[in-house]
């Protein structure tokens, strides 16, 4: 008899154990979002992945060291910005040149090496 309410006490208490669990998961929460939304969150992420690379560059990132900024601190807050804000760094950034040269400067290097190949006999372009 003894076994029986030791028995019949465990099962009492695993299956109140087993209910009390599905008091304690919250309820899934579904619902449709338009294309509209979908694709500002994509363009959202891919801005702020965008920003984050150009910033994660290596003569960015000892620029930043040399004025004083934490480079994580950065990431951290482009993350945190507005979508208007975003477009604004991200055009900024586009704008200014890769390498830090102008384009006159690149032209400059192009007639100089043209002027050393001709010197040399590699090329004759400017003597006939």
């Amino acid at each position: 008899m003894q076994t029986f309410r030791f028995r019949w006490a465990v099962a009492l208490l695993a299956s109140c154990a087993y209910l009390s669990t599905f008091m304690f998961v919250p309820a899934a929460q579904a619902s449709m979002i338009s294309t509209q939304t979908l694709l500002q969150q994509q363009q959202r992420s891919a801005r702020v992945d965008h920003v984050q690379e150009l910033l994660a560059e290596e003569r960015v990132t000892e620029q930043m060291v040399k004025l004083g900024v934490d480079p994580a601190e950065v990431q951290a807050r482009v993350a945190a910005m507005t979508d208007q804000q975003l477009a604004q760094l991200e055009n900024r950034l586009d704008e200014l040149p890769a390498g830090g040269t102008s384009g006159l400067a690149v032209v400059g290097i192009v007639f100089i090496v043209l002027i050393i190949l001709d010197i040399v006999g590699v090329l004759s372009l400017f003597s006939r």
